[in-house]
């Protein structure tokens, strides 16, 4: 019998005000269990790149990577480029997330093309191709019908003799990406965009949908399933005693016409008792494979006793 796919948990940080507080909050997700400290990509932010080797310069065992990168505001050759060598200065610590996109106003600013989305999800796919073909050394020359490389090389290699790769999103056709040529797909049961451009209706959290993507990933990855990370981004954690009322509040603020027990049992939000969260966390590796969990740093100081309490289940 194969041993079940240990947990894993990450620290998405949005931002950072100084470099002490960034470095501060790297060491303090490394000293707390934490296996990863990510960034997003968001124009009006910080680079993505440039606080992780900062992060990996202030720790020592701490993963670093994206949760995840627009994919139309790079070309894959330059991206390789800046990934390998951030992975080489992080002496191979680096994982790469990567998405389609989502946010017209970020586009509209920057004088970005915001294509349909399928146009969008086109360019993913090739360019998670040409990534990992990159990235796992190979000099690529290709033709397609949206980059064109010719005898390009990512220079320097990536440390890692397989960097990671994620493909994350809401949608089933970005899902499958994932599936067919990642090495982790991540969920978000994120819906529609809504016009400002960076939140989403939660329309993929009912555990009923949650079933039908997970099982959509299955099949996209045929005999790969089971080599799969499957990673959810977590929208909220409340350690709470008092879980209906939590739930009931998050209804309220956010969440619409979601029921109470959909709440409690969608892998996207985290909260009960810290031994209801444990017990959880099992429940659902058991029914849909997660078992990589992405947390905000609202999440510190909740969040650390359900960490050492599913360590090593």
């Amino acid at each position: 019998m194969t041993a079940p796919r240990p947990f894993r948990f990450s620290l998405q940080v949005p931002g950072a005000t100084s470099r002490r507080e960034w470095v501060e909050l790297a060491r303090r997700a490394e000293d707390t269990g934490f296996d990863m400290v990510v960034t997003a990509d968001h124009l009006g932010g910080a680079s993505p790149l440039i606080p992780l080797a900062v992060a990996a310069e202030a720790t020592e065992r701490l993963r670093v990577g994206t949760m995840v990168l627009n994919n139309d505001f790079y070309n894959p050759s330059l991206l390789a480029r800046d990934v390998a060598t951030l992975d080489l200065l992080s002496d191979g610590r680096v994982e790469l997330g990567l998405g389609a996109g989502h946010a017209r106003p970020e586009y509209e600013r920057s004088g970005l093309v915001f294509d349909p989305s399928g146009r969008r999800v086109d360019r993913l796919e090739e360019s998670v191709e040409l990534l990992r073909r990159l990235f796992d050394g190979e000099t690529v020359t290709h033709h397609g019908d949206h980059y064109d490389l010719a005898e390009e090389t990512a220079a320097p290699l990536p440390v890692q003799e397989h960097l990671p790769l994620l493909v994350g999103g809401g949608g089933d056709r970005v899902l499958g990406i994932g599936a067919r040529l990642a090495d982790a797909v991540g969920f978000t049961g994120l819906g529609r965009t809504l016009e400002d451009g960076h939140h989403h209706e939660p329309a993929g959290f009912a555990p009923a949908r949650v079933d039908e993507q997970v099982a959509h990933v299955r099949r996209a990855a045929g005999e790969r399933a089971d080599a799969l990370e499957l990673q959810a981004l977590v929208q909220a954690v409340v350690v709470t005693k008092d879980p209906v009322r939590a739930a009931e509040d998050l209804i309220a603020e956010h969440l619409g016409s979601m029921s109470v027990e959909d709440v409690l049992a969608t892998p996207y939000l985290l909260v009960g008792s810290e031994w209801e969260l444990i017990d959880r966390l099992v429940e659902r590796r058991e029914r849909w494979g997660f078992t990589h969990y992405t947390v905000r740093p609202d999440a510190l100081g909740q969040i650390e006793g359900v960490m050492a309490g599913v360590a090593g289940r």
